[in-house]
């Protein structure tokens, strides 16, 4: 089940624990050992994390051996990149041609 990127990666991207495994993902793909040590929550709380992230289609595994290795997919990033960067161009558009709704 992916979710949709706009709305539903950002609410998981909200909470402090998750986000930081993203930025740890985005440099290197780890196993949830490496996880804990980086970040000192419990195994099965990383784990969660992980599920989560990975049912949102926001993380791959890779088998090696008797780990797993989480891998962050690019393409959903770039895709809510994407997205927050056309709201920024209209928010700019609108304050530079100071465009307002009219009261009634």
């Amino acid at each position: 089940m992916v979710m949709s990127v706009e709305n539903d990666a950002t609410r998981l991207l909200a909470d402090p624990l998750r986000a930081r495994i993203v930025e740890l993902l985005s440099r290197e793909a780890l196993c949830t050992c490496h996880l804990v040590a980086e970040t000192g929550a419990r195994q099965t709380n990383i784990s969660n994390h992980l599920r989560v992230l990975r049912e949102a289609g926001l993380v791959e595994t890779e088998p090696c051996g008797r780990f797993t290795y989480y891998r962050l997919r690019p393409e959903p990033l770039q895709q809510l990149a994407d997205r927050y960067a056309a709201l920024a161009e209209a928010a700019r558009t609108a304050y530079d041609d100071d465009i307002r709704r009219a009261c009634t």
